[in-house]
């Protein structure tokens, strides 16, 4: 992390010695005894969003040794998540597995973070209307997960920005019936990409990227201090910042493809193939606010995640058969009506 060692002398509370945590309700520390509130503001909050130049012929070094902060490895997933004061716990915020003491403690520095923005009685609010709001739901889902709690956690991801010039050729069809023709075209062009989200663990699934954290707001960074974290949990960055790039790499190529279909602005574009010269990487390490809900249906793990930047919600969920089966006939019988009310309508 971005401090050689977290002073638990900062998470006392100045009034009665009580232990503090951050309370997303107010944006401050808060002691968990008499209730005092202490701000965590700095005049130098601003510089959270910078960047750092990649340079490939200057590999970063190995990840440094920080046994004071206290990580704990998941017997069930592998993950290893950082407590930070009050925050201990025996459960995973990733899969609700037990957790035990990590014999090594090794990762990258993380430079910056979003802070919680909605506590927890929210988030479990929104897990619980996100489940009541599922079709097909079979009966009792919601008290099942009514009966989970969920945990906060703060996920490691990277922010990247690149340059690419883009040199491609690809086919795409004119004309209609027996006059439909395949072209083939060829191109150049400049894409410009800021702030591509990606994440450092294999344990953030793409549930929790593209399913809440999609609204990722640089404005919100702050430099990573550890009165942020007191009351969660944390997962370390262990990704060099070239293995980022190559976990980032089919996410860019995808982009890539959507911008050349969009510049060749013709219809059945095909066989796009490309190559592109990247310069002006740049990144961040950073931590984003998640809340997590465990439950399990039929012996299934499953969660519903929530974003602790703005309460959105996603996650799994079971389908009861017999509900299916009566949406589906609903909705067949619903389109023979309008056939037949669209026919009697048209009829002279």
């Amino acid at each position: 992390m971005s401090t050689p060692q977290t002073d638990q002398s900062e998470l006392r509370c100045p009034s009665c010695g009580g232990q503090c945590v951050y309370d997303p309700n107010v944006q401050m520390l808060k002691c968990t005894s008499c209730g005092t509130t202490q701000g965590l503001e700095s005049p130098w909050d601003s510089a959270a969003s910078a960047e750092t130049d990649y340079r490939a012929d200057t590999p970063e070094t190995l990840p440094p040794d920080l046994p004071d902060m206290r990580a704990h490895r998941c017997e069930t997933c592998g993950g290893e998540v950082v407590f930070t004061g009050a925050s201990l716990s025996d459960r995973c915020p990733y899969c609700d597995g037990a957790v035990v003491l990590s014999t090594t403690d090794h990762g990258y520095r993380t430079t910056a973070l979003i802070p919680f923005r909605v506590p927890e009685q929210a988030a479990q609010t929104h897990a619980l209307d996100w489940v009541k709001g599922r079709i097909a739901a079979p009966r009792g889902l919601s008290e099942t997960v009514g009966k989970g709690r969920v945990a906060g956690l703060y996920a490691p991801f990277w922010t990247f920005d690149s340059q690419e010039a883009v040199d491609y050729w690809a086919s795409y069809t004119t004309g209609s019936g027996k006059n439909r023709r395949k072209r083939r075209t060829s191109g150049t062009m400049k894409i410009g990409f800021d702030d591509l989200l990606m994440p450092a663990s294999p344990h953030v699934t793409p549930l929790i990227r593209d399913g809440i954290l999609h609204q990722f707001d640089p404005r919100r960074l702050r430099p990573y201090r550890a009165g942020y974290l007191a009351g969660f949990a944390a997962e370390r960055h262990h990704q060099s910042v070239g293995e980022g790039l190559g976990a980032n790499e089919a996410d860019k190529r995808l982009l890539i493809r959507n911008h050349i279909k969009a510049n060749i602005g013709k219809s059945g574009v095909s066989n796009i193939t490309f190559k592109t010269d990247t310069t002006g990487i740049r990144y961040r390490r950073i931590l984003l606010p998640v809340w997590i809900l465990h439950y399990r249906w039929k012996d299934k793990p499953m969660k519903v995640v929530v974003s602790g930047l703005d309460g959105r919600t996603f996650g799994e969920r079971p389908f009861c058969p017999r509900k299916l089966t009566y949406y589906a006939a609903a909705a067949s019988l619903a389109v023979i009506a309008f056939g037949l009310l669209w026919g009697a309508g048209a009829a002279p």
